[in-house]
């Protein structure tokens, strides 16, 4: 691959799920995006969705298939609909559910998302609200967590990553260090601040735990920790990425952002600019489902990766994570 080509396995790139866009087309041909993220609720189904996925892969480079992604948690975060899906109920529900019986329910859901032509979904949530806590926009205002202990979220999280995985579907465990503390969503919001975690709190076990079990994918959030790195939003921040990620808790996987492309925490900073700081923080793949901002962060990446040797080693270093994980996952000859 030249450099171009190893920048597109940076970039995972919005598809429409009513339908493959033109702008999808041009991410995937002309920067060379290697992974998708289906966006917006669809109620198409099963047979309709392959539809999708097939054109997907067919634009995809000889020999080097996409990870086509989307966010199928249950309950109000579950963007695939209609005939052939079930109707998944929410994180909540699901938590009251014995670990057992999580797990069988998840390996038939997941078959669904496999038979779709999905392979990868941005779940599980392993962020944990602490009881009594009013409001959490992102997490416990949707019902997303499994449960309000650390332990409780960790053993049913880790059911159904496997239970994912069991499915031939590629697990994203999220969004770490920790959504459940905060008091405002960082899609809608800037400046999004926990003030409570710190490096090594016990909130961050549910992440020790489906790192132990090789997930695939950890998605980092864009809040900011004042008490681990201050001021630097998680996905910008070295600390968080590297040194916590990949040191202390010893993930090999694929990281991830959370959506960079039209999240209003991270607006402030430019699109290109974006991706670049993740990268050098130690990144893996960044998210937008901002069309618009493909080129911006394809051609950034491309720029600092010709003027800056170390900073194309780490372009080198995360392109060959990305590959590696679609070896494992059946991407690759």
């Amino acid at each position: 691959m030249n450099l171009a080509r190893r920048v597109g396995q940076l970039l995972m790139v919005d598809c429409p799920s009513s339908g493959v866009a033109a702008s999808t087309i041009t991410s995937i041909r002309r920067y060379h995006a290697g992974s998708v993220i289906l966006d917006g609720n669809s109620t198409l189904g099963v047979d309709r969705t392959r539809a999708i996925t097939r054109q997907l892969q067919s634009l995809a480079p000889a020999g080097v298939r996409l990870f086509v992604s989307t966010d199928q948690e249950g309950g109000l975060v579950q963007r695939m609909n209609g005939q052939g899906f079930s109707e998944i109920p929410s994180a909540v529900v699901q938590g009251t559910y014995t670990a057992s019986r999580l797990q069988s329910s998840w390996q038939g859901w997941a078959g669904e998302l496999r038979s779709a032509g999905i392979n990868v979904n941005l779940a599980p949530v392993l962020d944990t609200v602490p009881p009594g806590n009013r409001s959490n926009p992102p997490i416990g205002d949707l019902d997303r967590e499994y449960g309000r202990t650390p332990t409780s979220v960790a053993t049913h999280g880790v059911a159904v990553a496997e239970a994912l995985d069991a499915a031939g579907v590629g697990a994203t465990v999220k969004h770490f260090p920790g959504l459940g503390r905060v008091s405002g969503n960082t899609d809608v919001a800037s400046g999004v601040t926990d003030h409570v975690t710190t490096r090594h709190d016990p909130d961050l076990l549910p992440f020790k735990a489906a790192v132990k079990e090789h997930v695939p994918f950890v998605m980092v959030s864009t809040a900011i920790y004042a008490r681990i790195d201050p001021g630097t939003p998680a996905i910008f921040s070295r600390t968080i990425v590297t040194d916590m990620l990949r040191n202390d808790l010893g993930f090999k996987g694929v990281i991830i952002t959370d959506d960079i492309g039209g999240a209003k925490q991270v607006a402030s900073v430019p699109a290109g600019l974006r991706a670049v700081k993740f990268i050098a923080a130690g990144g893996t793949m960044a998210l937008t489902v901002a069309p618009s901002t493909v080129p911006l962060m394809a051609n950034r990446l491309i720029d600092r990766a010709q003027r800056d040797p170390a900073f194309r080693r780490q372009v080198n270093a995360a392109a060959l994570v990305v590959l590696r994980a679609k070896a494992a996952a059946g991407l690759l000859p």
